[in-house]
């Protein structure tokens, strides 16, 4: 009887109204092609790019070649903060600057479509890529930098080099000692701005060390010009005490092992719970300076990084408008014009934000409400 009387079956109902409106499927369309190749090409660019870099340990120091590969291929999902919102901002110059060439933007705003109206689907596409981007850089980046940082120290073990990366807080799992050092020197040998935390048994650091540089001697890190800080179970501070010199056990020779497959602590191999605990920690013990700066904006930067993909559309977007005409060259040009902006930008307010100039947490967001504050400005005018 339902076939005799024309009613539809429900499935096929639901699906057409969960179809997308054709002006937005057809502008989608124009998206995902251009978003693919850009993703695509920036991974192979970034991975490319740490290869060469790994090159020397294979050339000068005879590393394991399954090793270097394995540390490149793991690498390359840290690339995933920066890979998503350059993809998005190349789509949409070159998806809507392809309908403002072909004049098909201004038929649909003639049509009586608003600007607005027109902006909805790339905004929504950016909204949905930032969601994306937040979610593997939260969960999947996390954990391949970690496999990476390990193959790395797997590395190094069958170098002469030192297994100490600048820059990076390091966890010693035989002691639970936290190493941080702020340069290598050229020698690969000498560090320069080490501290080192030490746990106590209620949880907060038992005691912290400040060398202005140190030196390695067999499984000894040799530490000068030494301050150190003893604090009580509670936290806080009961002493200092300076010294010329000091010696520490560094996690090499013996324990070399369990350090490699130990947990890492990398902020890049954290996430944002992980990485504000490690701030708390850090506050709890009176630790600031540039130590607590950097730990700060890596955590601003989890959502900051990935939300700049909805900015990079609201940018794009007015751009297109108006330089579409001049073909997907200009559109190509631009994307790396504002790329290479919002980059020396986003290093800049690094530079302020972990030296205490700018709050680390507005200095890591600033980029994306300068570019998203001028995307919003060029939309407004254009549609008046």
């Amino acid at each position: 009887m339902a076939s005799i009387s024309g009613a539809r079956p429900a499935p096929l109902n639901l699906l057409r109204t969960l179809r997308l409106p054709l002006l937005d499927s057809y502008i989608l369309h124009e998206f995902l092609g251009p978003f693919v190749i850009a993703f695509l090409l920036f991974f192979l660019f970034w991975g490319f790019n740490i290869f060469f870099l790994s090159a020397k340990f294979i050339l000068t120091q005879n590393a394991p070649l399954f090793l270097v590969l394995r540390y490149v291929l793991f690498r390359v999902p840290q690339s995933i903060p920066m890979a998503f919102p350059f993809a998005a901002l190349f789509a949409t110059l070159l998806g809507v600057g392809r309908l403002m060439a072909d004049n098909e933007v201004n038929a649909i705003r003639t049509s009586g479509t608003s600007l607005w109206r027109l902006s909805l689907t790339p905004l929504l596409f950016g909204f949905a890529t930032f969601l994306f981007a937040w979610g593997m850089n939260e969960f999947v980046a996390t954990r391949a930098v970690d496999l990476s940082t390990r193959t790395f120290y797997q590395i190094i073990y069958h170098t002469s080099a030192l297994p100490v990366e600048p820059q990076f807080f390091r966890k010693d799992p035989s002691t639970n000692t936290v190493f941080y050092v702020s340069r290598v020197l050229a020698d690969g040998k000498t560090m320069e701005g080490v501290q080192i935390f030490k746990p106590g048994r209620s949880g907060y650091w038992n005691e912290t060390i400040q060398a202005k540089n140190a030196t390695i001697d067999g499984p000894t890190l040799v530490l000068n010009g030494v301050i150190l800080s003893f604090y009580n179970p509670q936290g806080y501070l009961t002493s200092q005490v300076d010294r010329s010199q000091a010696t520490v056990g560094l996690p090499l020779a013996e324990n070399a092992a369990e350090f490699m497959s130990g947990e890492t602590s990398d902020a890049w191999t954290m996430n944002s719970k992980q990485l504000r605990e490690r701030v708390q920690a850090l506050r709890a013990q009176g630790v600031g300076g540039e130590a607590l700066g950097n730990l700060e904006l890596n955590l601003a930067d989890k959502l900051a990084l990935p939300f700049s993909a909805l900015v990079a559309v609201l940018l794009a977007l007015p751009l297109a408008i108006i330089f579409g005409k001049k073909g997907r060259l200009m559109g190509m040009a631009l994307s790396v014009i504002a790329f290479f902006a919002y980059y020396m930008l986003l290093e800049a307010g690094a530079a302020l934000g972990s030296t205490g100039r700018m709050s680390p947490y507005l200095a890591a967001w600033l980029p994306n409400i300068i570019f998203g504050g001028v995307g919003l400005a060029l939309l407004w005018y254009e549609e008046h």
